[in-house]
């Protein structure tokens, strides 16, 4: 009997070491949604004619990605969602920021779907907003609906405009998204599960931190569909 007891324990030893390598080894939501972040923006870029003009793009300071619900599970209904953004700086583009999208008026104009969002920020009083780590769309920061195509018209002032460039995909349908009233907020969450502290977006953003390892499927990504734009404006 006692020969059976310590037999069962040293099985119940084993398969939790087992279960502590899957759980070690498995993504964590936010690697999740960094991988999804990098999936969008290459169907969207992929897309001919229907993706974000090379001109805008290659312009932008900063680049933040919401996948869907449908994509990686991130948006409850419409009106709320997560997302990662990254930033150009002197050594390339910045580790990742992970964000929150909460309320606005684009719910009504997607009809309640569940969308991809993705915004750039194309200034730098846009990016000072986006690096207190707290803004409203429309308020804090001027945002607009983003010209779409392979290149922006010449006579549009997309480059005046706004601080922020908004887009949804839904459906396969890509357009211009107006996001008026949404607030941009840290995901502090996240950013603990993925940093294992907090990290602020002036942290992240500015490359004062290397990005690390597993930031690189949004990142590789980010920069890929940036330098082919910035090479054909």
């Amino acid at each position: 009997m006692k020969r059976f007891l310590i037999l069962c324990m040293a099985v119940s030893l084993v398969a939790g070491a087992f279960a502590a390598d899957e759980t070690s080894a498995k993504p964590t939501k936010a690697e999740d949604r960094l991988k999804a972040g990098a999936e969008v923006l290459d169907e969207i870029q992929s897309a001919p004619d229907q993706g974000i003009p090379e001109e805008v793009l290659g312009s932008a300071e900063c680049v933040a990605v919401v996948p869907s619900m449908l994509k990686g599970g991130f948006i409850v209904g419409a009106r709320y969602g997560r997302g990662v953004a990254s930033c150009r700086t002197p050594k390339g583009w910045s580790a990742p920021a992970f964000f929150t999208v909460k309320g606005g008026s684009f719910g009504l104009q997607i009809g309640g779907q569940a969308v991809d969002l993705v915004m750039l920020i194309m200034n730098q009083d846009g990016m000072k907003n986006l690096l207190s780590s707290q803004f409203k769309l429309g308020a804090d920061a001027s945002v607009a609906a983003g010209p779409v195509g392979r290149h922006a018209a010449a006579d549009t002032d997309w480059k005046l405009k706004a601080q922020v460039l908004s887009y949804s995909r839904a459906r396969g349908l890509f357009a211009g998204l107006e996001l008026s009233g949404a607030v941009v907020g840290q995901d502090k969450d996240s950013t603990r599960e993925f940093y294992g502290r907090m990290v602020p977006f002036s942290t992240s953003l500015t490359g004062t931190i290397d990005a690390p390892q597993n930031a690189y499927p949004y990142l590789n990504t980010l920069a890929k569909w940036a330098k082919s734009a910035a090479a054909s404006k």
